[in-house]
Order: C-alpha cells, then structure tokens, then sequence
C-alpha cells in the first residue's frame, strides 16, 4: 500500500509505551505528527526524538501532537523517553500493524545484506484525518525544521 498527500490517513490503535491503547481517530480535530523510525537507543533515531523534545513547544505551539512509532515493545519505549526525557508517546508497533497501513516496512540493504526494517518516514495529518506531507529524507538532527517549514 502507497500513501500519497491527500489520502485519508489509515486508522489503527496500539498500545503506548505505559501498555495504553491509542488510536489515530482520537486525534480528530488535531493535527499529528506520525514519525516513524527504526530503533530506540540508536544514534539516528535518539538525534531524532531529541529534535523533536527540544522543539517540543514549537510543534505543539503549530498545533501538532507527536507520535513516535517503531516495532520496539512498550518497556524499551518506557526506557528511551526516561533516558531522554521525551514528552510525547511511543507506540509499540510490535506486530506491525501500523507500518504494514502506512507501508513503512520495507527491504533495506546494509553492507550488501538484505533486511526488512523501518523506512525513517514522517506523516503530516491535518485535523481532517488527511495527510498533509510526507517527510522521506528525515534529517535526524533538524526533524523541526521539516516539519515547521
């Protein structure tokens, strides 16, 4: 499945990193920013999530609620937000249900070896439902700006 700007944004409910469920439909009449990154602890996607903290009052500020998504389960979540201090829920996408909606799973290739993991990717949703943007080339350490722009 191929996201594009203007599609509805797919439905879903997971559970945060505290083990409560959130779906996206709760969100209605908010804007979101759904990112989504590989994994928690790892220096990409720690320079991401702490962009987006240190930037924190700017998105929130333009309206935006963050989720983060990666396949890690709810404890490795609960640690990476002490460790950082991040504001904003994790979801545990552990079975993938969010990323097989959204098409974020993906082959990816390292040192000539084939995988499937997370695509970096982030999904602008407007208060409608609808995606706005979709961010491919995630600058980690100036996510904000992208978004903000």
């Amino acid at each position: 499945m191929s996201l594009k700007v203007g599609d509805k944004a797919p439905d879903f409910t997971v559970n945060d990193q505290k083990g409560n469920p959130v779906k996206l439909s709760d969100f209605k009449g908010k804007k979101v920013v759904l990112y989504f990154y590989p994994k928690d602890n790892t220096p990409g996607c720690t320079a991401e999530a702490c962009n987006l903290r240190d930037n924190y009052q700017a998105l929130q500020k333009a309206g935006y609620n963050i989720l983060g998504v990666s396949t890690d389960d709810e404890k490795s979540h609960q640690k990476f937000i002490d460790k950082f201090e991040l504001p904003f829920p994790l979801l545990a996408d552990t079975e993938k249900v969010i990323h097989e909606k959204y098409g974020t799973w993906v082959e990816k290739s390292m040192y000539g070896r084939k995988y499937m993991g997370t695509a970096r990717l982030t999904f602008l949703i407007n208060e409608n439902g609808t995606i706005e943007e979709i961010i491919e080339k995630v600058k980690t350490n100036d996510h904000t700006a992208q978004i903000l722009k």
